[in-house]
């Protein structure tokens, strides 16, 4: 049996612009300056403390203001975390066929675990996700592949018959830490160089690609 453990954000949904919003209101509360959206991409995925970090760091402002900045932006992401976020477009069919498939499927992203569950809630009701797992507290987040494997587990699958699919370094850290089959996207957040660097199995540039994951159809 094959699962498919997704990352969420540059992977399964296109969350760019809501985290920036976000991201903007907490800066302006504290009187810092708003970065580029185009910057912002370059900061997702390790956490909502470092896109925070990253932030400051650009502000060149001490680094005490993390936190209340943070505290501002997960109060201002908790409010509005799917304006604009929505799917990438192809990924609805490509689920579809892993559905069909008897692929197991699953989500772990280093977004905190109830936002996480708030938007694939409703973006992703139609399949069948097995797990959908967020940054806890005491659990480590990506690379650590300690949550990856749990959700192997979970599930009933062996590591070695699960694919991480993810758009960044992060997440083929994470597979390879967890002895699974990484799968980089282009898609995302993250350039393709980057992907190129990790050493996935595969890089592929469209969701349509992910079908090439599926078992042969038996004659």
């Amino acid at each position: 049996m094959l699962c498919a453990i997704f990352d969420l954000d540059g992977t399964l949904v296109d969350s760019l612009e809501d985290i920036a919003s976000a991201l903007d209101r907490a800066l302006v509360d504290h009187g810092l300056p708003r970065p580029a959206l185009e910057t912002v991409r370059t900061w997702i995925g390790g956490g909502a403390r470092n896109l925070v970090e990253h932030a400051i760091t650009a502000s060149q402002v001490d680094a005490s203001r993390v936190d209340g900045v943070l505290a501002r932006f997960r109060v201002h992401y908790a409010a509005s975390p799917i304006v604009k976020t929505r799917l990438y477009p192809g990924i609805d069919a490509v689920l579809e066929q892993f559905v069909e498939a008897g692929v197991r499927l699953a989500v772990l992203t280093n977004k905190p675990h109830d936002l996480a569950v708030r938007i694939c809630g409703p973006l992703l009701a139609p399949w069948p996700f097995g797990a959908i797992v967020g940054q806890r507290d005491g659990i480590p987040m990506k690379p650590d592949p300690r949550a990856a494997l749990a959700i192997a587990t979970d599930l009933g699958v062996a590591p070695a018959d699960c694919v991480f699919i993810g758009d960044s370094d992060v997440d083929i850290a994470t597979a390879h830490a967890a002895g699974m089959r990484a799968v980089g996207v282009s898609w995302g957040f993250r350039p393709r160089a980057e992907l190129e660097r990790a050493r996935p199995s595969l890089i592929l540039d469209e969701p349509i690609g992910l079908t090439r994951l599926l078992p042969p159809t038996p004659p």
